[in-house]
Formats: C-alpha cells, sequence, structure tokens
C-alpha cells in the first residue's frame, strides 16, 4: 500500500518528460501523471458475479511551440522512451495550427500552498470486505416486501493520484480515496415490474451510508414505483427531488462554461451580472470543502483554486474559465482547468452547490394543488444553445399538497430561463454527490403524458 500512495516516481517521471520537451524544442510544456487503483465486487442473488482489481499509471504531456500546440500520453512508462514521447510531441505540435490562447498559466497564478483537503483514506478494504458490503445490501433489498428480485449489489474502493509538473516551475501532487456502496430492486412481477437503486459514494469509508440502509431504501423505491398512471398533458409546478435536482445546477454549469460563452453556443452568453435566478438564490463552487468529491488545492494548470460564487442573490457573477478561455474572453482564470493525460486543460467545475432555502420539502409540496414530484430523468434532452428543455421522466403525482399515485412515461418540458426564474429550493441540502442541490420546485412546466 505505501507504494501507491508514493507518488515520488510520478513526480519524477513527469519532471524527465517536461526536461524532454523542453530539449526536443519546445517553448513550454507542462507533464500530467496519473495513478489509480481499484476494486469491486458485483453481487448477485447472494452469488459473486464479478471481482476485478485495476492498477496503473499513465502519463501525458503537453508541448507548446510558439502558439501551437499538442498533446500526447503513454502508459508503457519502462525503458527510455520519454526522449521519444516528446520529440514526437513537439512534431505534432509544429504541424499544428496556430492558436493564440495557449499558453501555461501566468507564474503569479499558481498555487503556492498546498492545503490538507482530508481527500485519502489510505486504507483499502479487501475483496472479502467489499463482498461483505455488497451482499448485506443485496439482502435488505430482498427483504423489502414486495421485491421480488434483485437487479444486483456491488461494493467498490479505491484511490487515485495526480501529478502535475510545468516548464515554469510548478511541481503539485494529489491524491485521494473512493469507497461506494449500490443496490439495485425489483418489485412486481411480469410486464408489471419496476426497478430502483440507491447508492452511497465516499471519500472515507467512515463516511458511506450503512448497506443495509441502501438496500432497503433501493427495495421500498421500487416499491413504491408499482402500478403507475398515466396523467393528461398539463402544465403544472414540478418538484425536483434531491436524488436528481442538481442535474439542473449541472446545466448552468456547463451554459457558463468558459468554452460555450467562447464559442457563442450558451443561452447565458449575454447575461454575465444580470438577474437570471430569484433574489436569494446562490450557488457556489467550491474546490476547497474537506472531503468534497472534486476537492483539489490546484487546477490542471497548477492555478491556485478558491471558492466561487456562479451566482449571487440571483444575479450571475462569473464564467467558469480556465487560461485559455479567459485569455480568449479577456478575462482571468477562474482555476477550473480540468485534464486528463491525453488532453489539452479545458474549464469545468469541482464541487458545486445550489445553496438551502427556508422552506421544508413538505412545505413546497404542501402548497401545490396539483403537480409532479419528479424521482428520476431520462435522457439528455437540453439545448444549451437556446435553454430548451426536454426530459423523460417518472414520479409521483401530487394532489392537494401530498404525493399520491406512482406516475411513469411522461416527459417534462420547459425552457432553462424560466426554470432558473421560477425555481425554489427547500431546506435539505445534503452533500452526497459533487453537485448538490435540495429539493427544487419549478413552476409551470409541462407534463405531457397521454
Amino acid at each position: 500500500m505505501a507504494s501507491l500512495l508514493d507518488q515520488s516516481v510520478l513526480v519524477n517521471l513527469a519532471e524527465r518528460l517536461v526536461d524532454a520537451a523542453r530539449r526536443a524544442g519546445a517553448d513550454a510544456a507542462d507533464a500530467v501523471a496519473v495513478r489509480s487503483v481499484s476494486l469491486s465486487v458485483d453481487v448477485r442473488d447472494g452469488a459473486v458475479e464479478e471481482s476485478q482489481r485495476s492498477e496503473g499509471d499513465d502519463i501525458g504531456l503537453r508541448v507548446l511551440v510558439g502558439h501551437k500546440q499538442a498533446a500526447v500520453s503513454t502508459n508503457d512508462l519502462k525503458g527510455n522512451g520519454l526522449d521519444a514521447l516528446a520529440e514526437r510531441a513537439v512534431a505534432m505540435a509544429r504541424a499544428a495550427p496556430d492558436d493564440k490562447y495557449a499558453g501555461l498559466a501566468d507564474p503569479s497564478l499558481l498555487a503556492r500552498e498546498f492545503p490538507d483537503l482530508d481527500l485519502l483514506d489510505p486504507d483499502l478494504p479487501t475483496v472479502d470486505v467489499l463482498e461483505r458490503r455488497a451482499r448485506r445490501a443485496e439482502q435488505a433489498g430482498l427483504a423489502v416486501s414486495g421485491v421480488s428480485k434483485s437487479g444486483g449489489a456491488s461494493a467498490s474502493a479505491g484511490i487515485g493520484g495526480m501529478v502535475l509538473v510545468t516548464s515554469h516551475g510548478f511541481h503539485g501532487a494529489t491524491i485521494a480515496s473512493r469507497h461506494s456502496i449500490s443496490m439495485s430492486a425489483i418489485a412486481g412481477e411480469g410486464t408489471g415490474m419496476e426497478q430502483d437503486y440507491d447508492f452511497s459514494s465516499t471519500l472515507h469509508a467512515a463516511d458511506l451510508d450503512k448497506a443495509e440502509v441502501i438496500g432497503r431504501q433501493a427495495g421500498e423505491r421500487a416499491v413504491a414505483r408499482l402500478n403507475p398512471r398515466k396523467v393528461a398533458t398539463r402544465k403544472v409546478p414540478v418538484v425536483f427531488d434531491p436524488r436528481i435536482s442538481g442535474s439542473l445546477v449541472s446545466h448552468l454549469a456547463s451554459a457558463v462554461n468558459g468554452s460555450a460563452i467562447a464559442r457563442k453556443t450558451s443561452f447565458l452568453r449575454e447575461k454575465l451580472g444580470r438577474q437570471i435566478f430569484a433574489k436569494g438564490i446562490d450557488i457556489v463552487d467550491d474546490p476547497l470543502r474537506r472531503r468534497g468529491q472534486r476537492s483539489r488545492p490546484f487546477d490542471a494548470e497548477g492555478v491556485a483554486t478558491r471558492e466561487l460564487k456562479l451566482v449571487e442573490d440571483g444575479v450571475l457573477k462569473t464564467w467558469l474559465l480556465d487560461c485559455a478561455t479567459a485569455r480568449e474572453l479577456d478575462l482571468k482564470t477562474t482555476g477550473h482547468a480540468q485534464r486528463g493525460v491525453s488532453s489539452v486543460p479545458s474549464p469545468g467545475p469541482s464541487n458545486l452547490h445550489l445553496a438551502p432555502g427556508a422552506k421544508t420539502p413538505e412545505e413546497l409540496i404542501g402548497e401545490i394543488e396539483d403537480g409532479f414530484y419528479v424521482t428520476d430523468l431520462i435522457g439528455m434532452g437540453v439545448n444549451l444553445v437556446t435553454g430548451d428543455y426536454s426530459r423523460g421522466a417518472c414520479g409521483f403525482w401530487i394532489e392537494n399538497g401530498q404525493r399520491t399515485y406512482p406516475v411513469s412515461e411522461v416527459t417534462i418540458a420547459g425552457n432553462l430561463r424560466e426554470i432558473f426564474l421560477s425555481l425554489t429550493p427547500a431546506n435539505d441540502l445534503v452533500f452526497r454527490y459533487a453537485t448538490n442541490a435540495p429539493t427544487l420546485r419549478v413552476e409551470g412546466l409541462t407534463v405531457a403524458g397521454h
């Protein structure tokens, strides 16, 4: 285990690769090295279906020759192939078109301090422990009255580390763990069967929901979906369960991504500094949250990260930017560069959340005479150029302030401009995912049924 946590070999490889790029003629370069190890066990009907272990190191190099850039990667870290890899990258860059916005980060923006974000649980569980977790989840799901069979349960754990070295002197390394348990339950028989799930994913094993709770909730959710009804098409308030409410925040993140703004492919491109949500709505990206799913002290260009309010009191305050999109928009990077070993940096969020409101979920629902409570969304019918929104959905109908019968095979539709402006959050925010939101109520969406 100690060898997995020791990133000195990756640091050395990245340094050697950057040096090789400079010798090959690059004006500037950076290298990303990634290490990952994962274990997983899948169980169905009390038997282990699959048990997997994977482990590997990968390294990527980006070189810049003038305003031309290229990226290459390899997982063959043995031998003396670094010089050849660097030479190939430089040759590719010389043949690439000019990109006047490409370049390394301004040295004044680079991270100098690396706070402890408590991202690592160093003790990987054994396969036996993972198997027991998966079995307990499945048994709990099958014990729920009305559950007819298991859709499978799984448990996994892993550790991943990343090293970044640049030719202008930045050296940084992060390492984090991941633990998860999931269970899928099937209720009913024949053509009347319904399926649902639950899962927990955390950086530390101690933060996981209990396997029995995950299994039981999966089973109860599946049973609750039995005998769904159709509904007539109409425009009603729609309430988004916290399991899927974060999807609306993700759509915002995509629309304020610097790449979309630079390409003029976002419906929000003219809305900076304008009211796009109701007053009181805050949406925050916090890469420094302890034990956050996507926490990081520096981004993929070495820029120091910080908490950032995308929306404050309903007003759009900023775009998500890396260095290239910031230069193109004549702005300053927000420290949101992301990158794989085979790609150049591009902007993306870290830990996003929509701040909670004042009302309880019951109060939000209790004010609705006729409406729809959504628990699952299907498909990706969102046009970020126009803001048009159309998703398949299932959940429960709301009558006189109460969730009543299950509903499936409907579509909810509207436009994100109106959705954002009419959105009301409940007070039940819990940090479970990388993007989180409380229960959300949206006014006047079209629910298309029969």
